[in-house]
């Protein structure tokens, strides 16, 4: 009878002993943790995860240079921390997001897992760490408070690459719109009221422009993040590091991720404040915002298809009612409103989090990666789907819009230069109690010839710069 495989191992740590499952890569901090911090079942992000193996990777390979790891054991970890950038081991990270505070826990996760590794490499066994030590090789002259922070501003401009592109396709989508719509005349409406007509097409072209503003504000947001203390260890003092230390890591740090970055002016403030994350935040809200604003349009514009506007048509992607047969809803606009939602609640929490900074560390950095990262990271796997899925197929309904730009009562504006304000508002007036359009009551009025009918009230037009000054002067000489 074969001897069972045992199903956990015994490793100690200063509290004691600690049971670890036998396959683990992690260890007796990480498990301490598992059991501590039950909360939501939910792990570090990938981005995470693959920032702070790119550290525990440009650390060993200064401490390398250095001559303050040996090199041998300092190139098993390299390896790896390699192995974590590369995404092999993120089933090891296992720490809930919520957890202790600073980021503990993650951090010594990302420890140990790279020590057993390294030690693996090395031809050790898991759970022995006397050739690779999670603590005193692998974070060697480091601290979770120069780490974490490091990492998580890391993690936020890789994990912004991601939704630069999207951004830049929705854009491209609603101008490419504007484009198809330009000859496509409409009622503009303000206070949710009729106003004067405008193109479908210069509707679509200020969404576009509002995402490449909303995108350009992230940019700018994110070159805060470049600023780092690694290097500051404790508190930001640099205590346990080599006086080359702090430079080499961070250039080591900017090659392997391929971001710029530079050490922080003063490496106290890049451990007190975490404001740029509050900066990005922000920013990630301001794009949540206008997409809420752009979706809560489209809603409207397609709304009917025969008791709504039905200025225009989205694509339909499912059936919309359990209950009413052939009905078509705005599922993706829909989307976008409940992404966008949840990004604004995470800033709120982002926002909490960055003024709880006590002294020399913000312990409540766990959060703010968490929230920053989820947001990026449903802000660009929605907006795909909304540019893919919805605006890209968008339609107009042409003989609806030139409808409405015909019956706006707001056509009577064109007037004000050829008969003035006060008179023109009395044309509104009967236009509304008769239901009579502008340009007919300005024909049965005999207000203008039909000429200029055909030239003052065309709704064309209107949809551009245009004050008349020899009108405006004929009628102040008829006054």
């Amino acid at each position: 009878m074969s001897k069972a495989i045992a199903q956990t191992r015994k490793e100690k740590d200063s509290l004691g002993f600690v049971e670890v499952p036998a396959a683990a890569y992690y260890g007796a901090q990480t498990a301490r943790a598992v059991e501590n911090y039950p909360i939501s079942g939910m792990r570090a992000h990938p981005a995470l995860i693959r920032a702070v193996g790119m550290v525990k990777r440009a650390a060993a390979e200064a401490n390398k240079e250095l001559g303050l790891v040996e090199a041998e054991r300092a190139q098993a970890i390299v390896q790896a921390a390699q192995e974590v950038i590369d995404g092999k081991w993120n089933a090891e990270f296992v720490v809930d997001v919520f957890q202790a505070g600073a980021g503990v826990s993650f951090h010594m996760n990302a420890n140990e897992v790279i020590a057993n590794r390294a030690n693996e490499i090395l031809g050790g066994t898991l759970g022995e760490y006397a050739r690779v030590h999670p603590n005193d090789h692998v974070n060697y002259g480091q601290s979770t408070n120069d780490v974490f922070p490091t990492s998580m501003r890391l993690a936020t401009l890789l994990n912004l690459e991601a939704l630069y592109p999207v951004l830049d396709g929705l854009a491209a989508s609603f101008s490419s719109k504007a484009r198809e719509f330009h000859d496509v005349m409409k009622s503009g409406r303000t206070h949710m009221q009729d106003a004067v007509p405008m193109r479908l097409g210069q509707e679509f072209a200020a969404y576009g422009l509002a995402m490449r503003k909303a995108q350009t504000s992230i940019e700018h947001a994110a070159d805060s993040l470049r600023e780092l203390g690694l290097g500051g260890s404790a508190v930001g003092t640099g205590i346990n590091t080599h006086p080359e230390y702090r430079a080499k890591a961070i250039a080591n740090l900017a090659r392997i991720s391929g971001q710029r970055l530079t050490p922080a002016e003063d490496m106290r403030w890049a451990m007190q404040s975490n404001a740029c994350m509050a900066e990005v935040s922000a920013a990630l809200r301001g794009l949540a915002l206008e997409t809420i604003r752009i979706s809560n349009d489209l809603r409207l514009l397609s709304s009917g298809p025969n008791t709504g506007f039905a200025e225009i048509h989205l694509p339909s992607l499912q059936p919309g009612s359990s209950i009413m047969p052939g009905k078509i809803n705005p599922v993706m606009p829909e989307l976008a409103a409940m992404v966008s939602f949840q990004v604004i609640g995470n800033d709120t929490a982002v926002a909490y989090a960055v003024q709880a900074g006590q002294l020399e560390l913000n312990v409540m950095m766990p959060t703010m990666a968490y929230n920053v990262l989820q947001s990026i990271t449903i802000l660009a796997n929605m907006l795909h789907q909304f540019d893919r899925c919805c605006v890209a197929g968008i339609t107009a309904n042409r003989a609806r819009c030139e409808f409405y730009a015909q019956s706006s009562v707001s056509l009577a504006t064109a007037l004000n230069p050829y008969i003035g304000y006060a008179k023109a508002a009395e044309i509104v007036k009967e236009s509304v109690a008769t239901g009579e359009s502008i340009i007919q009551i300005a024909r049965t009025r005999k207000l203008l010839s039909e000429e200029q009918i055909a030239g003052i009230l065309d709704p064309a037009r209107m949809t551009e710069p245009q004050y008349p000054l020899e009108a405006a002067k004929d009628r102040d000489k008829r006054k």
